[in-house]
């Protein structure tokens, strides 16, 4: 049974309060042996949490739920969504709680969040578990995320239940303690218009407001620049995922978040050979959340969100629709300005570069790496060698010699910053071969791989000797790869 304790973490019930019509008061299921598989100390500190105290087998016990800090509510959140452009009503928290927001040491208000803790009345008939793998998975890529620069929910702690689950075999359970600015989600939107209840709608909209985007409440029609702002910082987002070849994989409106963080890391993967088709999750059938697909995945996730908000846009509706429509148009500006801007970072195009001649360079390498099926991480990193003169590493990356010889001596003409270069280029990111062998090897309780792939993500634009494998592309038999989301 879960207990309150004195144990010293301040949690606040704010959004519980606030919004009671999408929280429903609920407990963690009891972990019958939990035990700490991995603890992000850094994160800890900057949380103002005393790491050696979440140690302890009381702070293991609220790491999993079972242990609730005087004060807290833990809820489950509802929310809708448009599952692979399906419409369900009630998703909600199926496997997950909110257990509260707590105040940084910076100010800052943080969700602490359990993925894993046990069915809730959102379960859906699941058995609202959890396993060591796929915890660990979006414990290892969110840091990496996090370490990238990229906006992300962060993972605190992964601990194992003790308890046995049933998927294709029997796996041992975890729990996940994640934190975020929230878990706001246009879901959340979706699930407020649905009901009909215009004050709860606004309310949500007043919470998202004062957590995530203050400078909207200043302004003549606050809610449409809410809106602005959200398909301002969703635009970034996935500009930066592109640009690091980060494959989400599960785009559904219940995955996107008001704040602009990722979330969610079910199926998902940063690409090896560069292909704008590339599908990892095993439930994607169609490739709608594909790799090249995931700037319309999220353009048409944000015009679910300004349905939902037309009633607050403008009374009259044709003129909520048109300012939406206005608003929406934002997305492919802003998007494209943060990718150009990316591309011509990580080629080290000087400032001031004409488009006519960046422009070209960019869309001849993409393709290049394409039709060569070149390991895109591997490329960009090995570019600032070239820029210093060593060019065999990227020569060796192609089959089409004459090709990638004449764009490189057009590139090299225009001086690239190797230095630069080397600051957005990573040499480390989660490489799926590396990141089975992890999770594969924890699962059987030897968690010495899982910290050395930590241990070269966390710092991925530093290379450091001893760290040479996961720097390398896949071995050639790696095959195809598959990810699932592990419900």
């Amino acid at each position: 049974m879960s207990v309150t304790t004195p144990l010293t973490v301040g949690l606040g019930n704010r959004f519980a309060r606030e919004l009671p019509e999408l929280a429903v008061p609920w407990q963690a299921a009891e972990a019958p042996d939990p035990h700490l598989l991995v603890l992000n100390d850094p994160l800890a500190v900057e949380l103002g949490l005393d790491a050696d105290v979440l140690r302890t087998p009381e702070g293991v016990r609220l790491l999993v739920g079972n242990v609730v800090p005087e004060g807290a509510t833990p809820v489950a959140q509802a929310y809708s969504g448009h599952q692979f452009g399906g419409y369900s009503p009630r998703l909600g928290d199926g496997r997950a709680l909110l257990l509260g927001e707590l105040v940084d040491r910076s100010g800052r208000t943080r969700d602490l969040h359990l993925k894993g803790s046990g069915r809730t009345p959102f379960a859906r008939g699941g058995d609202g578990l959890a396993v060591v793998g796929p915890m660990l998975r979006e414990y290892v890529v969110s840091e990496a995320m996090h370490a990238l620069g990229i906006p992300t929910t962060r993972s605190l702690a992964v601990v194992a239940t003790g308890q046995q689950v049933q998927r294709e075999t029997v796996l041992p359970g975890a729990v996940l303690a994640r934190v975020a600015s929230s878990h706001l989600r246009v879901g959340s939107f979706q699930y407020a218009r649905a009901s009909g209840d215009l004050d709860l709608l606004r309310r949500l909209a007043d919470h998202a407001i004062s957590r995530h985007h203050p400078d909207a409440a200043d302004a003549p029609q606050p809610y449409l620049a809410l809106f602005d702002a959200v398909v301002a910082a969703q635009a970034s987002l996935v500009a930066q995922w592109m640009l690091v070849g980060f494959v989400h994989g599960v785009m559904n409106t219940d995955n996107m978040t008001i704040s602009g963080e990722t979330i969610d890391y079910g199926p998902c993967a940063f690409l090896d050979v560069f292909d704008p088709e590339t599908v990892y999750s095993s439930i994607d059938q169609g490739g709608r959340y594909a790799f090249g697909m995931q700037p319309v995945a999220a353009e048409w996730n944000l015009a679910r969100l300004a349905e939902a908000l037309l009633p607050l846009l403008h009374e009259d509706k044709d003129r909520a629709i048109a300012l939406a429509v206005d608003s929406l148009a934002g997305f492919t500006r802003t998007y494209s300005a943060a990718w150009s801007a990316g591309m011509r970072a990580k080629l080290g195009l000087p400032e001031g570069l004409e488009d006519a001649l960046a422009t070209p360079l960019v869309d001849e390498v993409l393709a290049l790496l394409r039709s060569n099926h070149v390991d895109l991480t591997s490329f960009f990193r090995g570019l600032g060698a070239a820029s210093r003169g060593d060019l065999e590493p990227t020569r060796g990356l192609f089959l089409d010699l004459p090709a990638y010889d004449e764009w490189l001596q057009r590139w090299l003409a225009t001086g690239p910053d190797a230095d630069a270069m080397d600051e957005v280029n990573p040499v480390y990111v989660p490489r799926n071969h590396l990141v089975e062998e992890a999770l594969a090897a924890a699962t059987e309780g030897d968690s010495a791989p899982l910290g050395r792939l930590l241990e070269a993500v966390v710092d991925p634009f530093t290379e450091r000797p001893g760290l040479e494998r996961y720097a390398e592309p896949a071995p050639e038999d790696f095959g195809s790869y598959t990810t699932f989301c592990g419900t």
